[in-house]
């Protein structure tokens, strides 16, 4: 590891250690994935790990529309960066179940939190065109760049 790539990374780290302590409250916690509500920004914050699918995959999103109801114009954050492709029985749970229920309980944006390369860039389309007539989708390189609550 260079002197550069050394710098970045305490970059990232001092962003995720100012995030992390603006998170209020740990909703879900699992060795796939994390969820979050974060209060200043009135979000709920979804980082996948590692794959999953199925029950795996659905729990920590059920914990993230029982936070989206909870907490009137609640958006959602897909922190995407370790993610991984869906398994299509999964995408479309979320396309016929979670993006509508999202809406219903007063969600209006989705954000993904994506890498610099966009390595999922056509599962996020799919999900995107799958649900556009729903919500806004905003892509964005981290929290900082999600707007402040309204």
């Amino acid at each position: 590891m260079d002197a550069r790539e050394y710098l970045e990374i305490l970059h990232v780290a001092e962003k995720l250690k100012d995030t992390l302590d603006k998170i209020d409250e740990a909703c879900y916690l699992s060795e796939f994935c994390d969820v979050f509500y974060v209060e200043d920004k009135n979000v709920v914050l979804v980082h996948w790990k590692k794959y999953c699918e199925l029950e795996e995959y659905r729990k920590p999103l059920e914990c993230a529309l029982k936070v989206i109801r909870e907490h009137p114009g609640c958006n959602y954050v897909a922190d995407t960066r370790d993610g991984f492709k869906d398994n299509p029985i999964d995408t479309q749970w979320v396309a016929e179940c979670f993006m509508p229920k999202a809406k219903e309980y007063g969600c209006r944006i989705i954000y993904f939190i994506i890498d610099k390369n966009n390595s999922l860039k056509e599962e996020l389309e799919g999900q995107e065109k799958d649900s556009s007539e729903l919500l806004e989708f905003r892509y964005v390189y981290g929290m900082d760049e999600i707007g402040l609550r309204r």
